[in-house]
This record gives structure tokens, C-alpha cells and sequence, in this order.
């Protein structure tokens, strides 16, 4: 099985240095996955300039609004740590506790529907459909 040797360009490893601390500065911490890619320039530059555009840059809604929405996606995955930081980030933009509530219940319902309708499929073709008794 081949692998491949870790990019070594001094240049880059500088640019991620540099992304990094920036990173620390902003959210007060390397998050463990942001850490582990760093290893891999070629693949950790253009991550952090993607998320980069996505989360910080001109959008088309507010920071809060951009932040409830990550708290709201981390929240559905079940990203312990994204949901603790975009909770944070979302306060400091201003939500208040009833729009971080809010977010969590659209995420839990939209997870929760997420899994029915993976699993009620997957009954229905091992049940087959239930007849319902006529009641008129």
C-alpha cells in the first residue's frame, strides 16, 4: 500500500503556520480536525480559504443568521465541538437564547425526519405497506 510523503514546501508550511495562529486568534483554540489536516498543506490551504469565503466573507445573511444556520447544521450532524463553537459565535453576534433554541429544534426535527425517512423506507420495502380498514 503506498503512501504519500507529507508535503514539505518551507513556503507553505509557513502559510499554514500563519493560518493557524490566525485561527487560534479567532476562535481561541485549533479545533482537533483543523489541527490534523494542517498536515497536508496541498489539502488544508484551500479547506481554510473555503471556509474562509463561506463563514467570514460578504453573504447574503448577517453573521447571527449565518451562525444559527452552522449551530443549526453542526446540531443535525451531532458535531459536539462545531455546535459548542457556533453556539459562541452566534451569542457574540447577537442571537438570543430563544433563536439558539429555535435553531437546535429545527436541526433535532430535521434529523429526526432525516432518519425516518432513511429507516420507514427501508420498512416499507422489507413490510411491505399496511392496508388501512376502511372506516366510511
Amino acid at each position: 500500500m503506498g503512501t504519500k510523503i507529507m508535503e514539505c514546501n518551507p513556503k507553505k508550511r509557513e502559510e499554514v503556520d500563519k493560518m493557524m495562529n490566525a485561527i487560534k486568534v479567532r476562535y481561541g483554540a485549533v479545533p482537533l480536525v483543523t489541527e490534523v489536516l494542517s498536515e497536508r498543506p496541498d489539502k488544508f490551504i484551500p479547506m481554510v480559504h473555503t471556509a474562509t469565503q463561506i463563514m467570514e466573507k460578504d453573504s447574503s445573511f448577517d453573521s447571527k443568521t449565518r451562525y444559527l444556520l452552522a449551530l443549526s447544521a453542526a446540531a443535525a450532524l451531532g458535531g459536539e465541538h462545531c455546535i459548542r463553537l457556533q453556539m459562541n459565535h452566534a451569542l457574540e453576534a447577537g442571537a438570543t437564547r430563544d433563536e439558539v433554541l429555535e435553531a437546535l429544534l429545527i436541526s433535532s426535527y430535521m434529523s429526526m425526519t432525516r432518519s425516518q425517512s432513511y429507516s420507514f423506507r427501508i420498512f416499507q420495502e422489507i413490510y411491505g405497506k399496511c392496508d388501512m380498514p376502511n372506516t366510511d
